[in-house]
């Protein structure tokens, strides 16, 4: 069990870590491309289902699709890789997003795991939104067309492929990665399910062109949405700290091979890379070598045991909830101990 800390004792930064909004903005040609796919597709669509993290439900959703693709089609917001956010926390995100949203279908996933709950309510649930809307052109169509929208890495094509796999009995067909940019336009319908005949069109992730807001960036960043080295690995773990640390949440102390929680990301670096031997040679002003630790790698396996659990379950936006009682805050700092 990892060792105890009170937050209270240390005095730990308040302000984020600086960074220049020009590290943030990520939108190559081929999301303008896709986007222009997209608003092409949409008139042989009935129902449109929206991919985000579960871990930033609130942060980082792109408004372009609020304005372009949304609204005259049914919507489901599906909310990815939940086995990697508090669980306790669901209602309440459901609560915050129905009520100031007003986004009625909302699911939550883990696109990896055949057995999971959400993955096998969607099917239905698009059945049943589909057959009670408007299909205006596609009213006289037996078959159901749904386009899977989203930022970059939050599973849209890892869902289509376990939604095929577990309705279809079929390979996985769709390239998945972690990094962001795999899916790089509209890809051909692919079938899904055979009573009724659906149908997925994937696409790619598409950004905002601009970032408003550093932290909204930076939580991006962090669950991977944005290229890591366009930001930097070593800004992006500076700001996992400073999120761990300002929430209480010390799982790292240990991975990371410190005694103690620390708030200078370069002693958390070198700790990592003595503790997993990321070592470098690097050659001195007299031509000589000598071993010298790798913050980068260092960095890159802190990011990695983020994005994979290993330092714990995450709510990204718990900031952005509204407690009512002072136990709902308790039960999460307990649930993220």
């Amino acid at each position: 069990m990892a060792t105890k800390f009170d937050a209270a004792a240390y005095n730990f930064r308040k302000k984020l870590p600086f960074v220049s909004k020009d590290l943030l903005r990520w939108f190559p040609g081929h999301m303008n491309k896709g986007m222009k796919q997209m608003q092409r597709k949409l008139k042989s669509v009935d129902c449109v289902i929206e991919v985000h993290d579960a871990r930033i439900p609130f942060s980082g959703r792109n408004a372009m699709f609020t304005s372009t693709l949304l609204g005259a089609k049914p919507h489901i917001l599906v909310l990815n890789k939940k086995d990697l956010t508090v669980k306790s926390l669901i209602p309440k995100i459901k609560d915050k997003l129905k009520s100031e949203q007003n986004i009625q279908n909302i699911v939550f996933t883990n696109s990896k795991d055949q057995h999971c709950r959400g993955v096998k309510t969607l099917k239905p649930l698009l059945v049943d939104l589909i057959k009670g809307s408007n299909r205006y052109n596609r009213s006289e169509e037996l078959d159901y067309n749904v386009m899977i929208i989203g930022v970059p890495n939050v599973g849209k094509s890892s869902l289509i492929n376990m939604m095929r796999s577990t309705y279809m009995n079929t390979r996985h067909v769709l390239p998945v990665g972690a990094v962001a940019g795999v899916t790089r336009s509209v890809q051909t319908k692919m079938r899904i399910n055979n009573d009724p005949k659906i149908f997925m069109f994937d696409t790619p992730g598409i950004l905002e062109p601009s970032v408003s807001d550093v932290e909204m960036g930076l939580k991006l960043a962090l669950c991977a949405s944005l290229q890591d080295h366009l930001v930097g690995e070593e800004t992006i773990a500076d700001y996992l700290l400073f999120w761990l640390n300002s929430h209480g949440h010390f799982n790292y102390v240990e991975y990371m091979g410190l005694e103690e929680p620390c708030d200078d990301i370069n002693k958390v670096l070198i700790a990592g890379a003595l503790k997993f031997n990321r070592i470098r040679r690097t050659r001195n002003y007299d031509n000589t070598m000598r071993d010298v630790p790798d913050l980068m790698e260092s960095a890159r396996t802190m990011i990695k045991a983020f994005r994979t659990g290993e330092l714990g379950k995450t709510f990204l936006d718990i900031d952005m909830l509204q407690f009512d009682k002072e136990l709902d805050k308790r039960e999460h700092e307990r649930q993220l101990a």
